[in-house]
This record gives C-alpha cells, structure tokens and sequence, in this order.
C-alpha cells in the first residue's frame, strides 16, 4: 500500500496518447504513487506499464479490468483517484463506477453530453465524492478562455475553430463547446445576420452552439489540440489562440487536479474552477 501521505493514482486509458504522459507524470511526482494501469489494448496486456511508456519499470502491470483496480484503490489508505483518458463511448460508465467505489475521478475524456455531466454532478453531490471533468488540461487554454469572456464584451460577432489529429472521435471538441459557454454566460446572442445564408454543402457554416456562436473542426494528422477564437467587427479583427505542440503540456494541469480534488465532495467542470 501507499504512504498516508501519497495519493492514489489509477490511471484509464494508460497506454495511450495521454495517458503515456500521465503515467509519467504520475510516475515522478513526489506526492502520488500509481497503483494501476488499465488500457483496452491486448498488445499491451501484462507488460509493465513503465516500460511501455518509456519512463521505466513500475512494477505495475497493464491491466484490462477496471472494476478489479478499483476495488484495489479502495483498500488504500487514503482516497485514490482515477485519472481517465480513454473513449467518449465508455467514459460516462468508467467515471459511475469510480464514483460508486469511492475513487475520485479526473477526467479528460471529452464528449459527455450535459444531461450526462449532470447525471454525474448529481451521483458524485449523493456520494460525496470529488470529481472533475476537465475538457483541456493546458493552462494557456484557460488564459484563452479567460481573456474570450474579456473580449466578449465588446465584440457582438465570433466564431470558434478547433483543429485536432484524425485519431480525435468526438466533434466539436469539448474544449470549443466549454469557450463557447463561457462566452454564452454574458447572456448576449452574436452574430445577428445581415442576409439570409444558404449552405451549399451541409455544415459548411460550421455547428451552431450556445448563443449562436458557430464552432468549426479540423481533423487532420500533424495537428494536437489547437483553437482559434476570432472576433470582428467594422474594420478589425481579434485573434486568440492557443496551441499545443507537445502533449506534456497538459501534465501540470493534471497534476494540479490530482491534487485539488482530494479536497472536493462534489463535481467541478473547467479547469478554471481550480485555478
């Protein structure tokens, strides 16, 4: 077991894109011990999880059952958590069972719907249970964010573009839904039209999210996780963007939920939230 003193960590998705790096993370952060590794590919089944990501040996083997993990994390003393980067079509039942063990779940999974997020919200408030889902880990994207709200002030017309790699299967990223939001809390509707549009070819305008704010996606290899937040008005245009060129840079960010939520009895949606 664990000292006291060190956080639990079951990390989902392990051998994946993120969760390569969040092993690592883990792995040498001086206040957590990772105590499982669960990923779906059976190429990875058995072999230990350091030596698959390339920090190392852990001695922790790559496991493909969750549930077992969990009822291990429980029998630490101190509360574990599940860090979960696996598949828009298994999160919402991964974060329930962690919720249901006890194990807070931090989750970068994107493409809950918001009735799911609150399915969520409202087992975490019954259990007591910390959990945070948090679309984008970077804390530039948060700055972005931020100074989006700012800017919404003053400007009436915006459009969001979000580029990602073609391995991404959900569409608009929850990161873009989440800008779009935020800047929807002003309680304004942009883009009034001038004319009246026609798509020629479906979707060519983008999708139309909170307040009337169009999101376009780009997926194509080369890209990571990029957005653009571009506002006008007569005779300027305001750019904010934000990209990432190493998936490391989200591991601070990961590391500061690990953390936080150790604190939490209930569930939080942004990153901003714990900031």
């Amino acid at each position: 077991m664990s000292n006291q003193s060190s956080i639990p960590v079951v990390v989902n998705g392990a051998c994946g894109k993120m969760g390569r790096e969040v092993i690592k993370a883990v792995s040498s952060a001086s206040d957590m011990t990772l105590i499982g590794a669960i990923d779906n590919n059976p190429d990875y089944l058995g072999q230990d999880v350091g030596e698959v990501v390339g920090c190392g040996p852990v001695e922790i083997p790559v496991l493909n059952d969750l549930q077992a993990t969990l009822v291990l994390a429980t029998q630490e003393e101190t509360q574990g958590v599940m860090v979960d980067f696996t598949h828009p079509n298994s999160v919402y039942d991964n974060v329930r069972s962690a919720i249901a063990y006890g194990v807070r779940p931090v989750v970068g999974t994107t493409g809950l719907s918001s009735e799911e997020i609150q399915e969520l919200a409202d087992f975490a408030e019954k259990a007591s249970t910390g959990c945070l889902i948090i679309p984008n880990f970077s804390i530039g994207m948060a700055l972005l964010q931020q100074a989006a709200v700012q800017a919404s002030q003053y400007f009436d017309h915006v459009e969001i573009i979000e580029l990602h790699h073609n391995q991404k299967a959900d569409a608009p990223s929850g990161t873009a839904i989440q800008t779009a939001q935020q800047m929807a809390g002003l309680g304004k509707t942009y883009n009034s039209p001038l004319v009246e549009e026609t798509e020629k070819l479906a979707g060519a305008r983008g999708s139309i999210a909170d307040d009337n704010i169009r999101i376009h996606s780009v997926r194509l290899p080369g890209f990571i996780a990029h957005e653009e937040v571009i506002f006008g008005s007569p005779g300027q245009i305001y750019t904010l963007r934000h990209d990432t060129t190493d998936r490391s840079s989200f591991m601070p960010g990961v590391l500061l939920a690990i953390r936080k939520i150790t604190q939490l009895k209930s569930l939080l949606y942004g990153l901003e939230k714990i900031l």
